[in-house]
């Protein structure tokens, strides 16, 4: 069985392990950027929620409860 990671469904999770992402220690050690440029040169149909569930996930926090400036961050270095 595959331990939940917040913000992760399914798919999100499959096109993590197709990276070789497979925890949520994982995640933490590349990063969100990392990990979402990974999936994105993969040629998975990644969308910019992908990258904030991803944040999230590595905060512990709802992807949508992100603060605003972290938001523009994150877009900024996709």
């Amino acid at each position: 069985m595959v331990d939940p990671i917040r913000n992760l469904g399914p798919v999100s999770r499959e096109w993590m392990r197709a990276v070789d992402v497979n925890t949520l220690a994982d995640l933490k050690r590349l990063g969100s950027v990392k990990v979402y440029k990974l999936i994105k040169n993969k040629g998975l149909p990644v969308s910019l929620n992908l990258l904030y569930a991803l944040e999230g996930a590595i905060r512990d926090v709802p992807w949508h409860s992100l603060p605003p400036d972290t938001r523009e961050s994150l877009k900024a270095s996709r």
